[in-house]
């Protein structure tokens, strides 16, 4: 076989409507389009959220209100129950957390929520602890540092 020797499989392959051709091409005069109306003519047809007249659905709604601030931090959260498997005195960092796989990302703030029992005593050293993981670490003998990364200094 050879590649002049190729070709697509019968019926794969289908030939272009030829609009507006005239009366033999089968497609000629109105050119499927019917007769006058919105819809016949070049660029005519409805914008995409006409809805034959009626108050369309967007404008029903309510106007979005205030805004949404670029500043926003987003945590990757984990929950006690996460943490019940590990061994006792463990230091969960968000280094530890993305090797175990429970994190995707080392540079994103961590939450630590309470959700789960958790009996070994940890040291939790991430960015925030939600108040009742707070407490129930600290029940098990645990501690609690909230970390806050270092700073990058300014350029000058």
């Amino acid at each position: 076989m050879k590649l002049h020797e190729l070709k697509p499989n019968p019926g794969a392959k289908h030939r272009r409507k030829r609009m507006a051709r005239g009366i033999a091409a089968g497609q000629g005069k109105t050119a499927g389009r019917g007769t006058k109306g919105q819809g016949a003519r070049q660029g005519g047809g409805p914008s995409q959220y006409f809805q034959g007249g009626n108050l369309p659905f967007f404008r029903k709604l309510p106007f979005k209100r205030g805004f949404s601030p670029l500043s926003r931090v987003r945590y990757q959260e984990v929950n006690l129950e996460a943490l019940t498997e590990l061994p006792k005195d463990a230091v969960v960092t968000p280094e530890f957390l993305a090797e175990k796989g429970l994190i995707r990302d080392t540079r994103q703030p961590v939450a630590v929520l309470g959700r789960g029992k958790i009996k070994t005593a940890l040291t939790v050293r991430v960015q925030k602890v939600s108040g009742g993981a707070r407490t129930k670490i600290e029940a098990a003998g645990g501690k609690v540092e909230e970390w806050k990364p270092a700073k990058k200094e300014p350029r000058s």
